[in-house]
């Protein structure tokens, strides 16, 4: 019996235009985002379809997306990813998802600052 089943995009690397600083939305950054979406998948563990899933395909093209959007904050851009993939996929249960910049203008020697948000459907 299957007691949890997750669909999982780690470390995805893109290039985006997000920041408070105008200078940031011109330039651009490197992001690392951590998708894990919440689905009984149980179907496609016994059947080999991908019908009884989440693509991960599918769900890469919606945070390809939603970050090319600029936007000035990442809490922005994360409820705005995690709002469509509960809105696009009916068998996403939760989501939870971790944006992060890489060299954040910050003065600060780290290797990225971002944020974490977790979302349930309603």
């Amino acid at each position: 019996m299957i007691t949890s089943s997750q669909v999982l995009l780690k470390d995805v690397r893109l290039f985006a235009h997000h920041g408070v600083l105008p200078q940031e939305r011109t330039v651009g950054a490197y992001f690392i985002l951590n998708l894990t979406v919440e689905t009984d998948f149980s179907r496609a563990a016994e059947s080999d379809d991908l019908a009884g899933t989440i693509s991960y395909a599918d769900l890469y093209d919606v945070l390809k997306a939603e970050m090319a959007v600029p936007s000035k904050l990442l809490e922005h851009v994360a409820a705005r990813i995690c709002r469509t993939i509960l809105s696009r996929f009916p068998a996403a249960e939760a989501v939870r998802l971790e944006i992060l910049k890489e060299n954040p203008p910050m003065g600060a020697d780290c290797t990225g600052a971002g944020v974490l948000l977790e979302m349930k459907r309603a």
